[in-house]
């Protein structure tokens, strides 16, 4: 995944881990298993304003479904009035990882950004330590094909966001754990910043404030990034932002909904 921002939610949707790129480290930490007793979603959406500065941007909505012991994650995200006329999206992004482990499965992305049209995926092969990244795009027909090595087991860009939600979070303190990009794997870490009381068009919640870094990166020196988690069990991400160095862009919780 190449490291880039625009003001439009097809960088929103996975803006929270994605944009942490980084040339991978020579010591990579293992992927953490999720703590006993937590339990993802079986069945919910959550739905997402995102705002640009203070300028409605567009619409997230996030499907979580349970299989068994493998956790699909979708979103569909889509830019709304005033920047449909700038630059129209319509993006869809597809992940699947193992309850019991956290290992991803695979992260697929079906992205229309203007006159862009590109799909890709990324499958996870543990038995044989390797990422296959395929990608084609739409307009042109070009085709790209990569395959990197990866840890024995590794989180994504949309799945690591539900994923980090099952860690212990103690203000004060982090976690750390390696996820898979299409060309790389990056050592992201986790820091409990503190708790805050958070507004948002679903309702006032208690939360623990997480900030995700990259050793290196186009963050590390042009900006930050924020996850507001519910204070409770649920860990639910109410609120997501992203300051940088061309503006702040900001999910908002409007809504939880059975799937």
């Amino acid at each position: 995944m190449i490291c880039r921002f625009k003001l439009v939610p097809a960088f929103a949707c996975v803006m929270v881990l994605s944009a942490l790129c980084a040339e991978t480290p020579r010591v990579m930490p293992p992927l953490p298993a999720p703590q006993p007793g937590f339990v993802f979603p079986q069945k919910q959406t959550l739905n997402y304003a995102v705002d640009w500065r203070v300028f409605p941007a567009g619409v997230a909505a996030f499907h979580i479904e349970g299989d068994g012991n493998v956790q699909h994650v979708s979103v569909e995200a889509d830019t709304v009035g005033a920047v449909n006329l700038l630059f129209r999206v319509t993006d869809r992004f597809q992940s699947s990882f193992n309850s019991q482990t956290g290992c991803s499965q695979q992260f697929a992305k079906q992205i229309v950004e203007g006159r862009r049209h590109v799909n890709s995926t990324l499958q996870f092969d543990y038995a044989d330590k390797k990422a296959i990244f395929t990608e084609k795009n739409l307009v042109s027909g070009i085709k790209k094909h990569v395959e990197t090595p990866i840890p024995p087991c590794v989180t994504d860009s949309l799945s690591a966001i539900f994923y980090a939600a099952s860690q212990p979070m103690t203000v004060g303190k982090s976690f750390q754990f390696p996820l898979g990009d299409s060309t790389r794997t990056v050592k992201v870490t986790m820091r409990v910043e503190g708790r805050e009381q958070i507004t948002t068009p679903a309702g006032t919640f208690q939360t623990l404030r997480v900030e995700p870094t990259a050793d290196a990166g186009v963050v590390k020196s042009r900006g930050n990034i924020w996850i507001w988690y519910t204070d409770d069990s649920r860990r639910i991400p109410v609120q997501m932002r992203a300051r940088l160095f061309w503006g702040t862009i900001t999910f908002r919780l409007t809504s939880i909904e059975p799937k």
